[in-house]
């Protein structure tokens, strides 16, 4: 096996029912490279696209010349290609999964588990919780992407327990009444919004789908009547009822923000932060992990004590939950997501119209690079020949490598970089 240092990769689809089908879907069209006469599985959601080595979706080297074999095992045999600091901190594996998610129905009210938590998940249930490792992760917008994340501020939440009697009857009087009374102490509004939402979440089946049918019925004919559903954020509640008809997560709306970002826009999911993700397409960059708990909005399996009890029950408004991007001081072509994690940061690489040339400067971690738009020819003394880039083409780059565009579309290029700067 040779050791060549950059080279393109073909990556995994995850066809996911909740996926967008055909050329709806940001992921169909980068793995058809947006070709609108591609071959299209009709009706076959396309949900997500792998761009890393984790073992349920490790991506092929795709150049024949290389002796056929999945990143991961490329990385196994030249572990130095992670670079020094990554090699020795995560042992010798990419300590990052980069995705691309095209999101058409819900997908689940969910968390993630600090590394503590996943590694006594993972020891007790390992059917459900497949690995030991925290799972943070980052979503970039690529088009208007709509999410749940974190938990509104309180006064929302009163106001919603007000207008909406149904979700009133689940949060139940006491619990309601000490959400108001704690107003002003962080301390204890932490605890009464802890024991409303766990109230509601562990109610009687046959209570809260009654309770859920009734909201769906009034605010059904007050929107046909003309009325302002807003006060029982009616739209919202609509839309989740009918991809998940009697699903307490519905509920969930009054107590989660709702979180619109506009394409270039993030949103950064640390441990125990409750959230969902709606409708949209984005680029998502996460920890190499498998470990999710869920409680609502989705088939799978269901732990409501493990995540009313993980949860970060601190609100906050729904602005809170965009995390900026910075300007890269060396490159004023890049901008920066960097979360407070040390498993990934990502970078948004926009090439000018203007620019002919540009130079992907080489950093201290293997970076996995994807082009979103433009085309360009890819040189590097680490690669085995020439590449051609064009909408959908994935790279690996190893570490302490840099790779030379040379850009033919008029319209210069958007990419993006993940990768691992410690």
């Amino acid at each position: 096996m040779e050791e060549v240092r950059v080279f393109p990769l073909t990556c995994a689809v995850q066809n996911y029912a909740w996926g967008k089908n055909g050329l709806d879907s940001e992921v169909a069209k980068l793995v058809t490279g947006g070709d609108p006469l591609a071959v299209i599985e009709d009706g076959k959601p396309y949900a997500e696209l792998w761009m890393g080595a984790h073992p349920k979706g490790d991506a092929q080297i795709k150049d024949n010349r290389i002796a056929q074999t999945t990143l991961g095992e490329w990385i196994a045999h030249f572990p130095a290609c992670l670079g020094s600091k990554v090699k020795d901190t995560f042992h010798g594996q990419l300590p990052f999964l980069f995705k691309v998610l095209s999101v058409n129905t819900a997908l689940s009210i969910q968390a993630h588990p600090n590394r503590e938590l996943a590694a006594r998940l993972h020891a007790q249930f390992p059917q459900h919780y497949p690995d030991n490792n925290h799972k943070p992760e980052m979503a970039i917008a690529l088009t208007r992407f709509q999410g749940l994340c974190g938990f509104r501020p309180v006064e929302e939440t009163l106001a919603f327990l007000k207008c909406v009697p149904e979700f009133h009857t689940l949060v139940g009087n006491a619990a309601a009444e000490e959400l108001r009374c704690s107003m002003g102490d962080a301390v204890r509004t932490s605890q009464a919004l802890k024991k409303c939402f766990t109230r509601m979440m562990h109610c009687e089946k046959k209570v809260f789908v009654d309770q859920l049918n009734m909201l769906v019925k009034r605010v059904t004919e007050d929107g046909a009547a003309g009325k302002d559903t807003s006060s029982s954020n009616g739209d919202l509640l609509l839309r989740l009822h009918s991809q998940y008809p009697g699903d307490i997560g519905c509920f969930s709306i009054y107590f989660l923000n709702h979180v619109v970002l506009d394409p270039g826009q993030a949103m950064f999911l640390g441990a125990n932060e409750p959230h969902a993700y709606l409708y949209g397409d984005c680029i998502e960059c996460m920890a190499c992990s498998d470990n999710t708990v869920r409680a609502g909005l989705t088939p799978k399996y269901i732990d409501v004590n493990t995540l009313c009890e993980m949860l970060n029950y601190s609100p906050a408004p729904s602005a809170s939950k965009l995390f900026p991007c910075v300007q890269d001081a060396s490159d004023p072509c890049v901008s920066l997501y960097d979360p407070p994690v040390p498993d990934f940061t990502v970078m948004r690489i926009q090439v000018p119209a203007a620019a002919k040339q540009y130079n992907v400067a080489p950093v201290d971690s293997a970076s996995i690079l994807l082009v979103i738009e433009g085309d360009a020819t890819a040189t590097s003394v680490a690669a085995l020949s020439d590449v051609t880039l064009r909408r959908g083409t994935v790279l690996f780059v190893s570490a302490n490598e840099s790779v030379s565009l040379h850009v033919t579309s008029p319209s210069g290029m958007n990419m993006f970089r993940a990768c691992c700067l410690l």
